[in-house]
């Protein structure tokens, strides 16, 4: 593990054994600079995330293959996906391609080929991927998946106009891949009961949550579990997240962490 502290070698070492872990990105900036969007990470530090998930023994597998296996999964089984669908994902899909990696895309149906009509300060400029663009993913043997019609908050929204959005979404998605689409992403990680519902009753096999853990920790296809990789994140941060399956894995709590282990054996 070039260039990573010895307690995050530590933990990279052990990492994946409590179950299988899904990564959420969005942005692929090229280059090497740190983009000042929160949700994007550079091209580089992309690719050295590969190298140490390929370089770690973590298999890749589709957000589809996560969710409806019954099968207990390998040790270090890892699904990565992509939120909202802009163009410079391009640079990831080459980038996962040249590794023999696979990947979920989570997108804005409403939106194809076309600059987002949501707005997030920061957030990348130019379109979003177009028809063309997603059907190469799939031939790439990626997985499409639906982030609604418009990227709406979904928690706000009354029961008809939930159930459209999702429909819309899918059926736009079908439409330009001709094949059935069966993931989902809840959009801002905004969710309750009643939209896990709706999804599930518009056809939708399974669907991703924001929060942090341990992909199934909840045992249940509509709420699968993510981490969040942030455009400050390095690989030895990367690692730390996969050992405590935890958006929040500073190198001090690795510290306090081993730590924590070294006292506990000198005291038993």
């Amino acid at each position: 593990m070039i260039g990573i502290d010895p307690i995050t070698r530590l933990l990279g070492h052990e990492s994946g054994h409590l179950g299988p872990v899904a990564l959420t990105y969005h942005s692929v900036s090229p280059g090497h600079q740190t983009p000042a969007w929160p949700w994007s990470t550079s091209l580089s530090r992309f690719e050295s995330h590969l190298d140490f998930l390929a370089g770690n023994g973590w298999h890749c597998v589709t957000m589809s293959q996560l969710a409806q296996c019954t099968t207990p999964f390998p040790v270090r089984t890892i699904a990565i996906t992509f939120d909202d669908g802009y163009i410079d994902n391009l640079h990831a899909l080459e980038a996962l391609a040249q590794r023999g990696m696979t990947a979920t895309w989570f997108i804005v149906s409403g939106s194809i080929g076309r600059t987002p009509e949501w707005r997030d300060h920061g957030q990348p400029q130019g379109r979003l991927l177009n028809a063309d663009e997603l059907v190469k993913l799939r031939q790439a043997g990626m997985e499409v998946g639906s982030h609604t019609a418009t990227h709406a908050r979904l928690v706000s929204l009354p029961d008809q106009d939930l159930a459209h959005e999702l429909a819309l979404s899918r059926s736009q998605l079908e439409t330009v891949l001709g094949e059935s689409v069966h993931g989902f992403a809840y959009p801002y990680g905004a969710w309750d009961n009643r939209v896990a519902d709706a999804v599930r009753q518009a056809g939708y096999q399974y669907a991703c949550t924001t929060d942090s853990g341990w992909a199934l920790r909840d045992n249940n296809p509509y709420r699968i579990r993510r981490l969040t990789v942030f455009n400050h994140d390095s690989t030895a941060s990367l690692a730390r997240k996969l050992y405590f399956g935890s958006n929040e894995a500073s190198w001090f709590k690795a510290v306090r962490h081993v730590a924590h282990r070294v006292r506990s054996r000198v005291t038993t």
